[in-house]
């Protein structure tokens, strides 16, 4: 049976189980940094806030993560030391700095109601037992929001796609990814998707 809390009040320190989470299904996006999976875990370990993310466990074990934000507060701080520590020094500055941008930018207008739904992931060996959507149910249950924001999504990442759109999201924007970019990383576009209770 699984079960779904808020990762700071978890009997357990859960942020090795995110980490390796957030590698795997993150590894196409983190590849210039390290290929090595392991090595990505350990250099993103630091960084996720415990008290925005909910987790999903299974016999002791972080079998799928999600973080869920006002859109003013960050899910995620990136510490360039322990990045230089995993990493390297080029790379690990070089993700400090990249990725700052992309992970510690909160909503452009964030608006009371409106919740963000982030770094939504589900180990490997779990994908397709309804661990994900068992996590959105809970958030959407549990947060305080009228509408929730999921800002990114790959166009190509079809159960993703289809998990949101049978949970009621629907799409409201979608930004198209330079054809040069996309081909490198198989993506075509990045979907927002909405979700009204």
């Amino acid at each position: 049976m699984i079960n779904v809390v808020r990762a700071d009040q978890a009997e357990f320190d859960v942020r090795r189980g995110i980490s390796e989470i957030f590698a795997e299904g993150f590894t196409q996006w983190l590849g210039f940094f390290s290929k090595d999976p392991k090595r990505i875990a350990a250099a993103f370990a630091h960084i996720f806030i415990l008290d925005q993310f909910y987790v999903a466990l299974y016999k002791g074990q972080v079998v799928g993560m999600a973080a869920c934000t006002d859109g003013t507060s960050l899910s995620v701080k990136l510490d360039k030391k322990e990045l230089r520590k995993h990493l390297g020094f080029y790379r690990g500055t070089m993700a400090g700095i990249f990725l700052k941008k992309e992970f510690e930018t909160p909503f452009v207008h964030p608006s009371p109601g409106v919740g963000s739904i982030e770094f939504v992931g589900t180990a490997a060996e779990c994908r397709g037992q309804g661990v994900a959507s068992q996590m959105i149910r809970h958030i959407l249950e549990h947060t305080p929001y009228e509408v929730y924001l999921i800002e990114e999504v790959a166009d190509t990442n079809i159960p993703a796609m289809k998990l949101y759109y049978k949970l009621g999201f629907e799409e409201y924007k979608r930004r198209q990814i330079p054809i040069k970019r996309a081909k490198k990383i198989g993506i075509n576009y990045l979907v927002s998707l909405r979700y009204s209770k």
